[in-house]
């Protein structure tokens, strides 16, 4: 009797946990939240990010919340001889915040790790020619977001980034447009939407930009988008989610439609934040 007392006991004490957790998770969340932010990450949070200026009072604090617990629970591991700077750290969490601003329950569920490297890296990447034969080579490349846990990064893209910011080209923003459709275990260029409903409005937009992508790849043509987005729907999510943040007033002439999906996935409107004598082509 007093065994089974026990295994009662610590089950019970298991369920506690459980349940309790998220309670935890969400009070820790608010502390770092409340905190106040350090003049010194603000002004390079201005410096990355062009439009925080234009945030209205509530959406700046709102950004630095979001910056404070994404800083709080990712581990940033550098690599290659790159020693991690604090200023580092807060530029890459400040542009990935941007993607979760005006959604406060949306969040990078998976990520645990970031991985900078100084600058482009190698890997040996494999690829499955049919059954029984896999090929490996050597890639060069800036980043890339893994379903698991981690994402890869190549500071001087990034230190570029910062200073180009309407040349339609983001690295952190791809990568982390990559970990919001990636959070339900798939890479297939379709986040996680509120509605059952939406997936059908999603398909119906964004298949026939992406196919005129294709299109206008393959005659050769220049497209607005990124050419890379015609590599695969993931790509063509990551690289429509820099277009839109950078270069917005292009995306929303060209591709209405496709503009209009981002705004309302993203609950922000980054026409808003352009000053009329910075426009984009």
């Amino acid at each position: 009797m007093g065994e089974a007392a026990i295994v009662v006991g610590l089950m019970g004490a298991m369920i506690a946990v459980i349940w309790l957790r998220p309670v935890v998770r969400q009070w820790q969340r608010s502390r770092w939240q409340q905190r106040p932010f350090p003049p010194l990450w603000e002004a390079v949070v201005s410096d990355t990010f062009p439009a925080y200026d234009r945030l209205s009072p509530s959406q700046r604090r709102r950004l630095q919340g979001q910056i404070q617990v994404f800083l709080a629970e990712k581990q940033f591991i550098g690599c290659g001889g790159l020693q991690v700077t604090v200023e580092m750290q807060v530029t890459i969490a400040a542009i990935a915040c941007v993607l979760l601003l005006a959604e406060p329950g949306r969040e990078f569920t998976n990520l645990r790790s970031i991985l900078l490297y100084p600058t482009a890296y190698r890997v040996k990447a494999t690829t499955a020619i049919d059954r029984f034969v896999v090929t490996e080579q050597q890639e060069t490349r800036l980043g890339e977001s893994w379903t698991a846990d981690q994402v890869v990064l190549a500071w001087d893209a990034i230190a570029w980034d910062r200073q180009h910011w309407q040349d339609g080209h983001n690295l952190v923003l791809h990568e982390f447009a990559h970990q919001l459709d990636q959070a339900d275990g798939r890479a297939d260029g379709v986040p996680i939407l509120r509605r059952r409903t939406d997936y059908d409005t999603w398909a119906t937009v964004m298949t026939p930009v992406y196919q005129q992508l294709c299109a206008a790849v393959q005659q050769g043509r220049k497209p607005v988008l990124n050419p890379y987005g015609a590599t695969n729907p993931a790509e063509f999510f990551a690289v429509a989610t820099e277009t839109f943040f950078e270069q917005p007033r292009s995306l929303q002439r060209h591709h209405p439609t496709l503009y209009d999906q981002l705004r309302q996935y993203y609950q922000l409107d980054p026409l808003t934040w352009l000053q009329e004598e910075h426009e984009d082509n």
